[in-house]
């Protein structure tokens, strides 16, 4: 096997602070590395870990403004990663999305492979204006133009680069690790015990139907904690959020948490995991549920559907969400849901099922532009 020297693009860095590209980028940089190959992955200056190395890992750091002009910033870090990487010979260049990087398309290297994955369709998501989805349409077809190969992480996404472009896609789903060590002593830290509350985990915005979820949550009546994870503090959706159930004593905003451990725990233990992502690819936080033993009540739609097929229940709008939970009495009725969505991830979205994949297709496609 060859070695190749391989950056990766597009996340704020590793280890992983952030969301689910940063948790790949970690998972899969450390695997070709471990495969032999010299594997670099950029990451803000801002980044908490300032070191150079991440389990042999090689991390280059670039200016961050992000802190300084919101937005904007994560276009001027991403320009600035893209200029470093002309000058360090990569084989492959793997771009994790597209949103801020594609507009510097014509600064990208010419030497190694440019292979992007599409992400989900942010241009679709509705806490954006026209003009930012009219600007994240133009730039999706840019990273569409401007790659070598591109990779949809759901069927639904190839198939829509595919109706839309013209172009093939490798279908590459994301992955995660089966839970299997609970601890419910953790659960002390969020004040709730086994089995008696519900949850979801998502950024606080429309599209992933949290208001939905806690309307039907509050009408059932059902007296348990809900938990709500995500980031509260940095958005008006997510402010205004607090502000409707803030009499709502069950309804518990609990802010970001990152330690996987805690988060493994809180949906192992939860009575039902809500997710209620209508955008979007192969999301990780959804597999991370069907991980952890969860029971998954989810949005009905194409990407959520591909995933869970039959084991999960499934709702539209607030009074589905409110029928649900004043049928579930029992997560252990639902066994077989918890044991089917455990066999695909060690069969279908395991870690090394996804890294190997991955690997084989950046072989595959350097081998084709020697």
């Amino acid at each position: 096997m060859e070695k190749l020297k391989i950056g990766i693009l597009g996340t704020r860095g590793i280890p992983n602070y952030h969301g689910g590209f940063e948790q790949f980028a970690e998972f899969f940089s450390v695997f070709l590395k471990e495969k032999g190959h010299d594997v670099y992955v950029y990451s803000s200056g801002n980044h908490p870990y300032q070191k150079v190395e991440f389990k042999g890992v090689k991390l280059i750091h670039c200016k961050d403004p992000e802190n300084k002009l919101g937005t904007v910033g994560q276009f001027i870090y991403d320009l600035n990663c893209i200029r470093n990487s002309r000058k360090r010979e990569f084989d492959i260049l793997l771009q994790l999305g597209y949103t801020s990087n594609s507009v510097w398309h014509r600064w990208l290297p010419k030497k190694p492979v440019i292979i992007t994955n599409m992400d989900g369709l942010e241009w679709k998501r509705t806490k954006y204006s026209k003009k930012v989805r009219w600007f994240l349409k133009y730039a999706e077809s840019l990273a569409v133009k401007s790659s070598d190969f591109l990779i949809a992480d759901s069927k639904g996404i190839q198939d829509y680069l595919k109706e839309t472009y013209g172009v093939p896609s490798k279908y590459i789903a994301y992955g995660s690790l089966l839970f299997s060590d609970p601890n419910a002593g953790i659960l002390s830290n969020y004040d709730v015990s086994p089995y008696h509350y519900n949850m979801l985990i998502a950024r606080l915005e429309p599209e992933n139907s949290i208001e939905t979820i806690l309307d039907g949550a509050v009408r059932s009546n059902n007296d348990i904690p809900f938990l709500v994870i995500g980031k509260h503090d940095t958005n008006k959706f997510g402010a205004y959020l607090k502000d409707k159930y803030k009499n709502e004593p069950d309804i518990r905003f609990i802010g970001g948490v990152y330690n996987q451990e805690h988060l493994n725990n809180l949906r192992y233990y939860s009575k039902v995991y809500f997710h209620g992502h209508t955008v979007g690819g192969t999301n990780p936080s959804l597999l991370e549920a069907m991980a952890s033993d969860s029971l998954v009540v989810a949005h009905e739609n194409q990407f959520n559907k591909a995933i869970l097929n039959n084991d999960a229940l499934y709702f539209r709008d607030t009074e589905g969400v409110t029928t649900i939970l004043s049928k579930i009495t029992n997560k252990e009725d639902y066994r077989h849901f918890l044991n089917n969505n455990r066999d695909k991830i060690e069969n279908i979205y395991s870690w090394d099922i996804i890294n190997n994949a991955y690997l084989e297709f950046m072989e595959q496609t350097h081998e084709e532009n020697r």
